[in-house]
């Protein structure tokens, strides 16, 4: 959607057709019939951050802006940084979970001081607070 126009030629999502996309990025993509899925890692490319998520997509991007990648995945470049340096496109998924990715790309959208959410902790506090919160309820209910 990033790019100049998205195509589905094969009618995976409907009838056969090319929309407009915002035409932000320099790049044209085009549904394919192979869908990706995989849990990927790697390193940012503007950045000294390792990153890791998972790919979903049924499509291949095509198109100058591909030549600034946003990503090093696995020795392959991933996504793409517009000529401006204003925006970011990326078929990985999950890039804010992990912290030195997240403080990397705050950082390049021009937050100074970034600081990543550690997410694993942030969910392991959160499930023992809803657990404390749920605990004495259920043993109540219990002496019913």
């Amino acid at each position: 959607m990033l790019g100049r126009s998205v195509a589905d030629p094969l009618g995976i999502e409907g009838k056969p057709s090319r929309v407009s996309g915002l035409g932000l990025m320099d790049l044209d993509t085009e549904l394919t019939s192979a869908k990706r899925l995989a849990n990927v890692a790697g390193r940012c490319c503007f950045a000294d951050a390792e990153v890791s998520g998972y790919e979903i997509h049924m499509g291949v991007s095509r198109g100058a802006a591909l030549k600034n990648p946003a990503f090093e995945i696995a020795g392959r470049p991933e996504g793409a940084i517009s000529a401006d340096n204003q925006i970011l496109g990326t078929y990985l998924h999950g890039v804010f979970d992990h912290s030195q990715a997240c403080a990397a790309l705050l950082q390049w959208a021009g937050l100074e001081q970034a600081q990543g959410v550690d997410q694993a902790a942030l969910r392991e506090a959160s499930l023992e607070r809803l657990a404390d919160t749920c605990r004495p309820l259920l043993q109540a209910l219990r002496s019913i």
